[in-house]
């Protein structure tokens, strides 16, 4: 199965990844700055609910949303909405992602589908790890 994107075809599986480092102090600034207006612009109400005032947490899902964008190569002409990437948790509390609009239209094109996503933050500075198999099809093949 080939899928094109961009000018490049994916013939094959692979694995693609993503990564991100944020400092805490540019989530606090911003939070400063502007306020309401970046919080409802970088994150949803549950993503909000869950970190509540901690900007470390908040640092730690704005680094994932890099690193998620990273994954998805997405050209810097196209816009995604960072409300198209929410970080979240799956039962036993591990960090999920779950995609919308834009974002999920990009990764359905590439053959994405679950995203596995890794969180930290230690000493002013957040950093996330995004992958994804594509093409798992042929790997079950």
């Amino acid at each position: 199965m080939h899928s094109t994107r961009a000018g490049t075809t994916m013939a094959h599986p692979g694995v693609l990844i993503g990564c991100d480092i944020h400092p805490v102090f540019n989530v606090v600034e911003s939070i400063d700055i502007f306020g309401e207006r970046y919080l409802a612009r970088v994150f949803t109400p549950a993503e909000r609910a869950a970190c509540g005032e901690a900007p470390e947490r908040l640092a730690a899902r704005y680094a994932a949303k890099e690193s998620v964008l990273k994954l998805l190569k997405v050209p810097a002409e196209v816009a995604v909405p960072w409300t198209d990437i929410e970080v979240g948790a799956d039962p036993n509390g591990a960090p999920s992602v779950s995609l919308r609009g834009e974002a999920a239209r990009i990764a359905a094109e590439l053959g994405v589908g679950t995203i596995e996503l890794t969180l930290s933050h230690d000493g002013g500075m957040a950093m996330a790890v995004a992958a994804a198999v594509i093409g798992a099809e042929a790997l079950a093949a």
